[in-house]
């Protein structure tokens, strides 16, 4: 007797986690899972915990190092697969990253460092166009 296999193609639903590790938005689904718990992903503009499902047509928002991600689900899969099949499971509308010159310029401090001085702080209030007081 042949066994019902259930054909990936045909579902209509799959958890939050398990679909942003399948189209390789995430290396591992625990750091899928993580980052729903942590308030990094929102699915439609509601925070997501990680069992939320995501339909065909869902936005789903993804807020890792610093950068947003902002992909439509075109497909539903829960097995991950090669990035080529991947990429046409989702549809990229992510702003452009900025710059690099733009970055480059930004300050930085270190990690670690301490509070700024008020040289630092004057420096920065005029970088970013703040009036003095």
């Amino acid at each position: 007797m042949a066994r019902a296999e259930s054909d990936p193609n045909t579902a209509t639903q799959a958890r939050v986690d398990s679909w942003t590790w399948a189209v390789r938005l995430f290396k591992t689904r625990s750091a899928a899972s993580a980052a729903c718990r942590g308030g990094h992903v929102r699915v439609n503009g509601v925070t997501a915990k990680p069992a939320q499902p995501v339909h065909p047509g869902d936005e789903v928002r993804i807020r890792t190092g610093g950068i947003e991600r902002i992909v439509t689900v075109e497909r539903i899969i829960t097995k991950r697969v090669g990035a080529p099949i991947a990429a046409q499971c989702l549809i990229d509308r992510s702003p452009p990253p900025p710059p690099r010159e733009i970055l480059a310029s930004m300050p930085r401090r270190d990690r670690g460092s301490g509070r700024p001085t008020k040289r630092e702080r004057r420096e920065t209030d005029r970088l970013l166009g703040h009036t003095d007081r």
